[in-house]
């Protein structure tokens, strides 16, 4: 069984910076990718970022302002939001696909963590 756990996120003022993290356990052998999605009220969840074993992704809105971060030996992702706007709130959702000991595949999703960003 997987477990993702996030932590961060809060209220911050347009301009502002904030680091969400996600850390996972549970009897995982490896990831295939590692990601962050957004959902805003009265839209649809949007992918924010998203990391492979080589390579990183990002939404247009989103680019040059937030990283995507993760350590595979930690079992942890993070995301540096920077020059935060109003367009930017929302719940973020860690997210893990990968391949357990057993060698199943599996997908889990973290709770959620609430960014507010004030104008």
């Amino acid at each position: 069984q997987v477990h993702l756990v996030e932590s961060g996120g809060g209220l911050v003022q347009a301009g502002g910076s904030l680091r969400l993290s996600c850390a996972a356990s549970g009897s995982i052998d490896g990831f295939n990718a590692m990601a962050w999605y957004r959902h805003a009220p009265g839209k649809q969840p949007q992918l924010v970022a998203i990391i492979t074993s080589g390579n990183t992704n990002y939404a247009d809105s989103v680019k040059g302002r937030f990283t995507i971060t993760r350590d595979n030996a930690k079992k942890t992702v993070k995301l540096e939001m920077n020059s935060l706007k109003p367009e930017d709130a929302g719940v973020y959702y860690c997210n893990a696909r990968g391949v357990l000991w057993r060698k199943t595949s599996f997908e889990c999703w973290g709770e959620g963590s609430q960014v507010t960003v004030c104008s």
